[in-house]
Parts: structure tokens; C-alpha cells; sequence
């Protein structure tokens, strides 16, 4: 598998669903600018997905006000992602998901990010952290049937935002409003000791 970190996000342009209903082009780079957090899931119509997509709906506002973007991928077609889009929570389906949930029908921006399950024709669950800069700071892929936590996705943007503004680093288990330290020993030296 293959560490993006540190590395330029690979760009893509395809076709996604915005807004829960309309069909659109969708370019990873006209976000430059912004935090994103790229998510990649198997399949629409599962048993995991529907919980992951409704998870960061949920807390989509808080991405937003931390000046970050949520989008989705998988390898369905745009009009199974607005089929999905279009049925009920209680029936499976992610009625009311809001952000972009992109099309990768020729499963290029798996691959280009690393994570297509060849064998199956899927993608893991890949989760990208990318700065304003378009640069990945933090990636996890989990196995098919792990779902993922969408507040240690939170956390880790706050983590990148809180290195941004204060050029101090945050150590194990870290949350806002916790201490961090200087990266330097004196600064470890002083973490350990309170």
C-alpha cells in the first residue's frame, strides 16, 4: 500500500452527486484553498456504508466550520449513488447526505490513492486528510467490514490546525483544548512533567 502522506493528492475530475440530488462534475482540486477529507467506501446498497455516509453527515457542520470539506467516493455509478441517495435511512438508503459522493466507475482514483481491492473491484475504507495546500497530512485504510470513526477524523483535523497555528506538536491521544508541546526535547521534557 502505498503512504501518500507528505505527497500532492492526486487530483481527478468525475461525475458525483451534490447535494443529494444533482449530477455535476466534481473536481478534488477546486477545493484547493480548504481542508478535505476524501472517504472512500466499498459499494452503495450495503450494510456498513449507509452508516459510515450518514455518520459524517452528521457531522458535516462541524467539518465545515473547522473550513473543511467532506466528499465520499465509490465505484458506483453516479446514478446508483442518486438511486441511494433517493431511499430512506429506515430502508437503507442515505436520504438527506448533502456532500459530494463521488463516481470512480473506471476505479482510477482508487487506485490512484491506493486502496482498490483488486480481487473485488472495490474500494477499502480509505480516509485522506488533505491540507489547503492539496497536500495528504493523515490517511487509515480499513478492512471491508470496520467501520470508521468520523471524530478521530475530527480530531486529526483539529491536530493539523492546531500544528498550523501554533507550530506545537500533539502528542498521544491529544484533543482541543489539550496540551501540546514544542518539538524539540525541552518541550517533551516539559510535556512529561505536568
Amino acid at each position: 500500500m502505498a503512504v501518500l502522506v507528505g505527497k500532492k493528492a492526486p487530483d481527478f475530475t468525475a461525475k458525483a452527486v451534490v447535494n443529494g440530488s444533482e449530477l455535476d462534475e466534481f473536481t478534488l482540486s477546486d477545493l484547493a484553498g480548504h481542508y478535505v477529507i476524501l472517504f472512500f467506501y466499498p459499494l452503495d446498497f450495503t450494510f456498513v456504508c449507509p452508516t459510515e455516509l450518514h455518520a459524517f453527515q452528521d457531522k458535516e457542520e462541524d467539518f465545515k466550520s473547522r473550513g473543511a470539506h467532506v466528499v465520499g467516493c465509490s465505484v458506483d455509478s453516479w446514478f446508483s449513488h442518486l438511486n441511494w441517495l433517493s431511499t430512506p435511512k429506515s430502508q437503507g438508503g442515505i436520504e438527506g447526505v448533502k456532500y459530494p459522493v463521488v463516481s470512480d466507475l473506471t476505479k482510477s482514483i482508487a487506485r490512484d490513492y491506493d486502496v482498490l481491492k483488486e480481487d473485488e473491484g472495490i474500494a477499502y475504507r480509505g480516509l485522506f486528510l488533505i491540507d489547503k495546500e492539496g497536500v495528504v497530512r493523515h490517511q487509515v485504510v480499513n478492512d471491508l467490514p470496520l467501520g470508521r470513526s468520523i471524530d478521530e477524523a475530527i480530531r486529526m483535523l483539529d491536530a493539523l490546525i492546531f500544528f498550523e497555528k501554533n507550530g506545537e506538536v500533539c502528542p498521544a491521544n491529544w484533543q482541543q483544548g489539550n496540551k501540546a508541546m514544542k518539538p524539540d526535547q525541552e518541550g517533551l521534557t516539559e510535556f512529561f512533567k505536568s
